[in-house]
């Protein structure tokens, strides 16, 4: 079930340095500390907080950044539980002369809980709950900022089993809810996700695990409103069947490959009275690559095929359809790197290409390109400073009349964390 994870999370580490740490991994916390805490202090410039286009609702905007967060990690005899807690809140200048109201704020939660019954049977249970408005807060496949309090949750829950010395099952369950606060996109992206998967793995050598895998999903579009002539929220509503094979290989102890590909096949069952139902076939890829050359410096590498829910909907007067989702091409990659024992500089960069599914712009594409860089001072184990940069372009999409507004945006940032 690793479905949106690896580029996620690659995406994710570019745009903390402007935002609170919003997908941590917790089972990386220090394994002696039964807590931390942390603190970040960071001034900021956003050249176009709204992600507008070009145009008078294009502002820009110097800010600061609060974020305090809170770990806890206990380790067991055979169960490791942890938790950990980042609120942001997040001040513009320019909102304030605007409107009065300066100020954004973000929630992250995240628990997990990992068990081992035998040393054949093992369980891990995990949850991640978000409220925001960045776009790498929510993970929608939507690239673009959302005001209000936006929520996401993600729950995850796998089984393993080693049946044989070489054979073994994995068996998984994810549920994504999605609910925004603002009326129109609650209409088209409010949603309820359900996947279920079992792979079967094969060890073929000490390095080398393959498997062969069903995945089955069920979108519901939870909005109950209409979008569009004849169309409601729920006239998306669709169910996928994967089918994949895949390996984890660990040619080396520094180097680890995963990689899974197949295809899937989407049914969107329920269109309204008088029109078809209608199904399609795409190819399906998750692919992800880490290499650490020294000590605290790494590669990483990511590329999803997959398809993903847009607020873009563009009723075609022809066809009598609207854009019923997009499939979307992602690639992205970071490096970190130990500059000297105080200094680390950071790259992340993705690319997503959409291709829109039916509605006017069916089969036209709509790009997103984000970079992030950011350098890191340590004075002690407890306390560092940073700068960064992030870029965000989307392009636009247009034809028959109707557009998919694209945008650029510019974020600069000056910060110190402390650590405890």
């Amino acid at each position: 079930m690793r479905k949106f994870f690896v580029c996620a999370g690659l995406a994710v580490a570019g745009t903390t340095s402007l935002q609170a740490a919003y997908a941590p991994d917790l089972t990386t916390m220090e394994a002696s500390k039964l807590w931390s805490v942390s603190g970040t202090l960071r001034g900021f410039y956003d050249d176009n907080y709204n992600t507008a286009p070009s145009g008078p609702g294009k502002r820009g905007s110097y800010g600061f950044e609060v974020s305090p967060s809170l770990s806890l990690n206990v380790p067991l005899q055979q169960t490791e539980i942890g938790a950990r807690a980042t609120y942001g809140l997040y001040y513009y200048q320019d909102r304030m002369t605007l409107d009065g109201r300066p100020i954004d704020q973000t929630g992250v939660l995240d628990v997990y809980l990992d068990h081992a019954f035998t040393e054949r049977w093992q369980t891990k249970v995990q949850d991640s709950l978000a409220i925001g408005q960045e776009p790498e807060l929510l993970n929608s496949g939507v690239p673009i900022r959302i005001n209000g309090s936006n929520l996401h949750n993600t729950g995850i829950a796998t089984l393993d089993t080693q049946w044989t010395r070489l054979m073994g099952t994995e068996l998984s369950y994810q549920n994504n809810l999605y609910h925004y606060s603002s009326g129109a996109y609650q209409a088209l992206l409010d949603l309820m996700q359900n996947d279920i998967a079992l792979n079967v793995n094969w060890r073929l050598q000490r390095t080398l695990l393959a498997f062969v895998g069903y995945q089955y999903e069920q979108i519901n579009y939870t909005g109950n409103t209409s979008i569009g002539v004849s169309f409601v929220s729920d006239s998306r509503n669709n169910r996928s069947h994967y089918g994949y094979v895949g390996a984890e290989y660990t040619p080396l102890d520094n180097l680890s490959l995963d990689s899974r590909a197949g295809i899937q096949y989407v049914d969107y069952y329920n269109p309204p009275a008088g029109l078809p139902s209608t199904d399609t076939l795409s190819p399906y890829a998750n692919i992800s690559a880490t290499y650490t050359y020294l000590p605290g410096s790494y590669v990483q590498f990511g590329f999803t095929q997959t398809r993903n829910s847009t607020d873009i909907i563009a009723p075609s007067a022809s066809s009598h359809k609207i854009t019923l989702d997009q499939e979307s091409s992602t690639i992205c990659g970071a490096l970190n790197h130990q500059i000297t024992p105080r200094i680390t500089g950071n790259v992340v960069g993705k690319i997503q290409y959409s291709t829109f599914n039916q509605g006017a712009l069916d089969g036209q594409s709509q790009t997103w390109y984000s970079v992030g860089l950011n350098l890191a001072y340590a004075f002690n184990p407890h306390l560092s400073a940073e700068v960064g940069y992030n870029f965000d372009y989307l392009t636009t999409a247009t034809e028959n009349g109707q557009t998919a507004p694209g945008y650029h945006r510019n974020r600069v940032y000056l910060g110190v964390t402390g650590t405890y």
